[in-house]
This record gives C-alpha cells, sequence and structure tokens, in this order.
C-alpha cells in the first residue's frame, strides 16, 4: 500500500456491528445501514474535497496519463450545484451504475464498478447522511480530457468490458469475517482501484489485482499475500494497526494517497471491520512485483561513502530533530523510520522522494503527523543525498536515487 494523498480530527464513537450469520456479503448490520459509516468506509469524502475546499464539494484533480485531468463533482445537498435535486434512485445509478440524471455517464475515475457491490439501501444510507452536512454551490472546473476520452458515451462501451460489478452472496466455503472482508475491500474500500495494474483499456487487472501500480507519482504497493513483494510477511498486529492508524513499526507511516484513506476513512472503522479486511488481504493469491526493497549486497565505494558522509550530515541537521539520530522517532510513532524498507527502500524510493519532495499529513487520534517538504535551500542533489543515507543506514536498502530522480518527483502528482 502506498506510505502516502491523499481536518478531521474528531473520532466517532460509533459501532457497526458484523452479521455472523448468512446474509449478503456479511455487509447489512442489525437494522438501518448507518450512512455516516459507509460514507466513510467508501472514503467518499478524500476524491470529493479538493486541497482546502468544502468538504464534498468536489474539484479534486486526478490527472490521467494519455487522457487529461477529471474534476470530482459537487455531492454536497446543493440542489443547483450538488445532488440536492436528485432522487434516491438516481443517486443508486450513479453510485452503483456511473449513470448520472440525464444519461449522463460517469468516468471510472469513480469507482462505482467497486460500489456496485452495496446493496442501494446502503447507497441510499450515503445520500441521507450527504443531506445532513453543510452544502456548498461550489462549481468544479471543466474536465480537460483528450478526444476521444471526452465522449462520454464511450463509457457504455467500457461498461461492457469492465463492469460494473454486483452485490456477492456470501461465500459459504469461508467465515462471516472473510466475507466481511471481502465486502469491504472489493466494494465500498475499492482497494483495487489504486493497489492493481491496468489494462489496455484502463481497466483493473483480474489477472494481477492488488500487484501494485503507480498512481498520480506515488507507488500504490503489491497488498497480496507474497512474502517478498507483497503484505505476506506482516504480521496480522502489524497490517491491522497500519490500516487503522497509518502507522506500524518496522514498516513505516502512510502518507500521500494512504495517507488520506487513513485519515478519513480506515481510522474510523471499527475493530472487527479493520481485522476482517486484514483476514481478505491475507488471502489473495501472491503475485509477484518489483516492490521489495532490495538489500544492501555489494561493498560501497568511495564516492558512495563521501555521498552517505553528506547525506548523515543533512540528516543530523534537517531530520534528526523529529526522526531522532536513530530512526526511532520522537513524541508521535508516526515519526518514526527505524528498520522502514516498506517506505524507505520499497519501490526504487519512489514514495520516499514523492514524501521528501511534497511533504505529508497524517490525520491521528491525538492531532495531525505532518511531515514538511523540503524547500528552499536544498537542492536536487542534497535532498537525492538525505534519501540514499536513509535508505542505506535504516532500511539496509541498496536503492540509489538521483537528483534526476528528485527533479521527477516534483512534478509526479496530479494538479490540484
Amino acid at each position: 500500500m502506498t506510505m502516502t494523498r491523499h481536518g478531521l480530527g474528531r473520532i466517532t464513537g460509533m459501532l457497526f456491528t458484523l452479521l455472523a450469520s448468512t446474509g449478503i456479503h456479511g455487509a447489512q448490520a442489525a437494522g438501518a445501514p448507518d450512512g455516516q459509516y459507509l460514507t466513510r468506509a467508501a472514503d467518499c469524502e478524500v476524491c470529493h474535497t479538493r486541497p482546502g475546499g468544502t468538504p464534498f464539494a468536489g474539484g479534486r484533480a486526478f490527472a490521467i496519463p494519455g487522457m487529461g485531468v477529471i474534476y470530482s463533482p459537487n455531492i454536497t445537498a446543493d440542489r443547483q450545484a450538488g445532488i440536492g435535486a436528485w432522487t434516491d434512485d438516481q443517486f443508486v445509478k450513479a453510485v452503483r451504475d456511473g449513470v448520472s440524471p440525464g444519461w449522463k455517464h460517469l468516468y471510472p475515475a469513480m469507482p462505482y464498478r467497486d460500489y456496485a457491490y452495496m446493496t442501494p439501501d446502503e447507497v441510499k444510507a450515503i445520500r441521507a447522511y450527504l443531506a445532513t452536512l453543510p452544502t456548498s454551490a461550489a462549481r468544479p472546473p471543466e474536465n480537460t480530457l483528450k478526444f476521444p476520452f471526452s465522449i462520454r458515451s464511450a463509457m457504455i462501451f467500457w461498461n461492457l468490458v469492465n463492469g460494473p460489478a454486483s452485490s456477492h452472496p456470501d461465500d459459504p466455503a469461508h467465515t462471516p469475517s472473510w466475507n466481511r472482508g471481502r465486502y469491504l475491500v472489493e466494494g465500498p474500500g475499492h482497494c483495487a482501484e489504486c493497489h492493481s495494474p491496468r489494462t489496455i483499456t484502463m481497466g483493473v487487472s483480474a489477472s494481477n489485482a492488488y500487484a501494485g501500480a503507480d498512481v498520480g507519482g506515488w507507488r500504490a504497493y503489491n497488498i497480496t499475500s507474497s512474502k517478498t513483494d507483497g503484505i505476506g510477511a506482516w504480521s496480522v498486529d502489524d497490517l491491522a494497526t497500519y490500516l487503522s492508524t497509518g502507522h506500524a513499526d518496522g514498516h513505516g507511516s502512510a502518507s500521500g494517497d494512504m495517507g488520506d484513506v487513513v485519515s478519513h476513512s480506515l481510522r474510523f472503522l471499527t475493530r472487527q471491520d479493520i481485522d476482517a479486511m486484514v483476514e481478505y488481504l491475507r488471502d489473495i493469491p501472491a503475485r509477484s512485483s518489483t516492490d521489495s526493497a532490495p538489500m544492501v549486497v555489494a561493498q560501497p565505494t568511495a564516492a558512495h561513502d563521501q555521498a552517505d558522509s553528506h547525506g548523515a550530515m543533512l540528516y543530523a541537521g534537517a531530520c534528526a530533530g523529529c526522526h531522532l539520530p536513530d530512526g526511532s522517532g520522537r513524541q508521535n510513532p508516526a515519526a518514526s523510520i527505524a528498520g522502514a524498507r516498506t517506505t524507505l527502500g520499497a519501490a526504487n524510493g519512489q514514495n520516499l522522494l514523492q514524501v521528501l519532495t511534497h511533504g505529508s499529513a497524517l490525520q491521528t487520534a491525538t492531532g495531525t503527523a505532518t511531515m514538511p517538504a523540503f524547500h528552499g535551500g536544498y537542492s536536487d542533489q542534497d535532498v537525492a543525498d538525505i534519501a540514499n543515507f536513509v535508505m542505506h543506514h535504516f532500511a539496509q536498502s541498496s536503492t540509489k536515487v538521483t537528483a534526476a530522480d528528485v527533479a521527477k518527483a516534483k512534478t509526479a502528482s496530479a494538479p490540484e
């Protein structure tokens, strides 16, 4: 999973109990669905809120390589700019089928193929919760898509090839918890959308699902059960802790997109649901990728020693105040980087450079853990030297990045 993008300071006290008996994917708790809980589980706020904007008022940019930029719509209850004039059935059709009023086909940046796992009643509960929130008359910019992607009706053919899916009954061969985990991961959580490579039609690759993918300059890591490239070597507790808090000692902290997912979605889920997701994720067939961090195998050269020494000096002056000389972190657990090979060395240091050049913020139960970006006073070579020192010293990784890699990272993220 990405150690990353993606103001909430409150912790919900609600409980969303699991069904221990048969039923539709164990998704429906006793009584009516909880709209707030489902809205958080579906991670709606992150995608439908531009940086610094009103929650759910849209305007967040999604840059799709080779296609252009799509902006998320306003889903507040405003009757002109938002969804206030929609009927419940129109909202259900948009969320589950990708078709909004006026037969306007949505682009699959909206994960309706995954949201189809939710029942109509669950989707209606989300709409009911959205109706209780402050409205906004904000209108997002127009999409800037290249031809022929600008033709929305083409989504009819995309859907024939790629989905959407549908609600799934429980699999009696697995536990109720596994079925609940499948529902959360495959459905509202839509984890495959970021963590899977794409096919030639830009659909999620079924044959290589969850094997990792590049998203907006970040690496969404391999989260299959592979013990070398995925999460197979993580303990159950480490994975549950990472999902619910955004940090696990020895693995690193979430930032970027994954940081947003933890901040606005996963940290509000019950421990039962987190455990269910872990059970399902650990059962996904192992698939290989290049996400693992290569270990140091060669003796460093004199030039390497000199660069490492420069990186160590810069780390001592700019980083050790928060991360401490031994990488154990000061005050906030999220600052611990000791042994964090997942964050520091995997995917050729791609995510580490994103954090260094763009910064990171993770919402926690005790406040926001912030990592500032390296601006002003630091050359691209300085940042590369810091990254190489950190990866070598704290993660025993032989990955090496260059000033050119740093320059590339600066321009890799989607426009906002």
